[in-house]
């Protein structure tokens, strides 16, 4: 395996990648709670976890891939009052609109998506191990966990016992131990969903929920823990408390969070009304488009939402699809011609696998990464038009940095589908039409008669063929390939 290099936020620096088991990664991110459609906050996460994944998997990982739903929740439960719906209608509800965007998005689907409604037991059982330990205690129909029992609260945030308060999500009651203390088990109010528990009705904290989740399906110790960087403070930082103080076994290796979405600089969120459903940019922009911009700014870096960059990023999709148009129409010609210009473009593909390789073994840097596809891009175009323009044919250099091309698109998870689109001059019958009507378009330019051959080329255009006239003659294409 080669080395890969991570940024570790426990630890506050790159780390060396050490699996727990040889050749494996068990991975764990935190979900979204399924009570709206999701947003653009929402699906930076999910990319950045999907490639994380299709690169590891390429270099030789096996993967073991769980991101969870959050399906109990006080958000979910309102929004089903304000319906007059129940809390199942709403979450299954909003987990459909969440793959149906994700699957635009080409985010492939994890190995596992538990959902908390399915492991009550886990959670219970492990809020009674807390409580038999030391680390919580009843109060009511609640119990909390006790961070002072925990001497290391605080490291994977660095913030310090003394200064914690509640988290946001958790309502703060005057009785507990400590005013950082939080609930692992809520009691039931009227109108809300219970599960019976040895406290008497009620449903489990937020933070609980991961910790039995993930240690259910990965064990007690991961070797990936993932979310959105505002999740560091309060909710992986009690996961590794609750974690730790049942198993007695370190948690998580290595922690990684994306950075914030801002939009004109200011960081995204529904309180500043700046936020931006998935379907919505997706009503405008291409699925390829927005993982484009989603992956082309290193993850832990802020990423400005804008339409300028949207716009950009369509056009270079654009771009991408006529390189790979222009692969797949070179792929069935034979030659065997070695020259100077097959041994750049052999060159050119070795450099940009490299560059891509030191990019993602670098904290997965995408945006780095992005260079090495556009690099091999380039390389594949000037080599097409020096086809097109006389020179012998070298299928072998063509073939590598085709696949070259395709390796770094497919782990970057672009323009998947444009691969296996059946373009129709793989037709010979419609090619040799194509021949023909150029043929006579090009004998009209020669006899100056102009207009006959522009109204030609419009024509073809309303239908979505375009006419490019090169130095070498004019070529035709479909419209977005």
């Amino acid at each position: 395996m080669e080395e890969i290099k991570v940024y570790n936020t426990l630890t506050k620096e790159k780390e060396v990648f050490h699996p727990i088991k040889e050749g494996e990664a068990k991975i764990y991110v935190c979900g979204v709670t399924p009570y709206n459609h999701p947003h653009i906050g929402n699906a930076r996460p999910a990319v950045t976890w999907d490639i994380i994944r299709r690169y590891l998997e390429f270099i030789g990982y096996k993967v073991t891939f769980v991101q969870n739903f959050t399906d109990v929740d006080d958000k979910i439960i309102n929004k089903a009052n304000a319906e007059g719906s129940d809390w199942k209608t709403i979450s299954d509800r909003y987990i459909d609109a969440y793959f149906e965007v994700m699957d635009k998005l080409h985010v492939r689907r994890a190995d596992i998506y538990p959902r908390v409604s399915d492991h009550m037991k886990d959670i219970i059982d492990m809020v009674k191990t807390l409580i038999e330990k030391g680390h919580a205690y009843v109060l009511g129909g609640d119990v909390y966990y006790d961070i002072s029992t925990f001497k290391d609260y605080g490291k994977l945030s660095g913030r310090k016992i003394e200064d914690m308060l509640a988290g946001a999500r958790i309502e703060v009651n005057d009785e507990k131990r400590n005013p950082g203390d939080f609930a692992l088990w809520k009691a039931a109010k009227p109108g809300e969903p219970f599960w019976e528990s040895p406290w008497g009705k009620g449903r489990p904290g937020w933070h609980i929920e991961c910790s039995a989740m993930s240690t259910h399906y990965l064990g007690n110790t991961l070797d990936f823990h993932g979310g959105g960087s505002d999740l560091i403070f309060p909710h992986h930082e009690n996961e590794i408390a609750q974690s730790e103080g049942c198993t007695g076994c370190h948690f998580v290796d290595y922690w990684l969070h994306n950075g914030f979405i801002t939009i004109n600089s200011e960081k995204m969120s529904k309180s500043l009304n700046n936020f931006f459903l998935v379907k919505d940019v997706l009503e405008k922009y291409s699925g390829d488009a927005l993982r484009y911009f989603l992956l082309s700014t290193h993850y832990r870096s802020p990423l400005d939402f804008s339409d300028d960059r949207l716009e950009e990023a369509e056009k270079n999709m654009e771009k991408l699809k006529d390189v790979i148009a222009r692969v797949k129409e070179l792929s069935s010609a034979e030659g065997s011609a070695v020259t100077e210009a097959s041994k750049v473009l052999a060159d050119a593909s070795d450099h940009a696998m490299a560059v891509f390789h030191e990019a993602m073994d670098d904290d997965f840097n995408t945006g780095l990464a992005t260079g090495a596809m556009f690099e091999i891009a380039k390389a594949i175009n000037v080599y097409y038009n020096e086809v097109h323009g006389g020179i012998a044919f070298d299928k072998a250099a063509f073939e590598k940095a085709g696949k070259t091309f395709k390796t770094i698109l497919d782990i970057l998870g672009i323009l998947e589908k444009e691969w296996k689109k059946q373009e129709a001059y793989d037709d010979k019958d419609y090619n040799d039409l194509m021949d023909v009507i150029l043929a006579v378009r090009q004998s009209a330019r020669k006899a100056k008669q102009y207009q006959l051959a522009d109204e030609i080329r419009d024509k073809l255009g309303d239908i979505g063929i375009v006419i490019e006239d090169t130095p070498t003659g004019a070529r035709w294409k479909k419209r977005g390939v």
